[in-house]
């Protein structure tokens, strides 16, 4: 694996989960943002959920799906990170040992 390609799969994985981090702050109750701010907050998602998108289309074109998508648990790892970041939410105990296991799980199938 190439550092070029790391990169792609990590801006992939990035951008989708920017996007969802978006969604969330849009569609969020607790926040009293005004309108137009949730509907940035939305174009956002969409702007980043569509550029992850294209990326991993690149990505399929170039690389078979076996090997791509084992790739697609760093996004659950960075989702659960940046949640715990950017929106303050609480990481339990269960939810580190079951990101632990998505790690472990993706290093097997990427290996063989």
């Amino acid at each position: 694996m190439t550092l070029f390609l790391f990169c792609l799969i990590v801006f992939y994985a990035s951008c989708s989960v920017a996007g969802q981090l978006f969604f969330k702050r849009a569609m969020s109750e607790q926040v009293k943002s005004p309108r137009a701010r949730r509907l940035l907050d939305l174009a956002a998602g969409v702007l980043a959920m569509t550029l992850g998108f294209c990326t991993w289309l690149a990505l399929l074109h170039r690389f078979d799906l076996s090997f791509l998508y084992p790739f697609e648990g760093l996004e659950r790892v960075l989702l659960a990170l940046a949640a715990c970041l950017f929106l303050r939410e609480k990481m339990t105990k269960d939810l580190w040992i079951g990101v632990s296991l998505i790690c472990l799980g993706t290093i097997f199938v990427a290996a063989s």
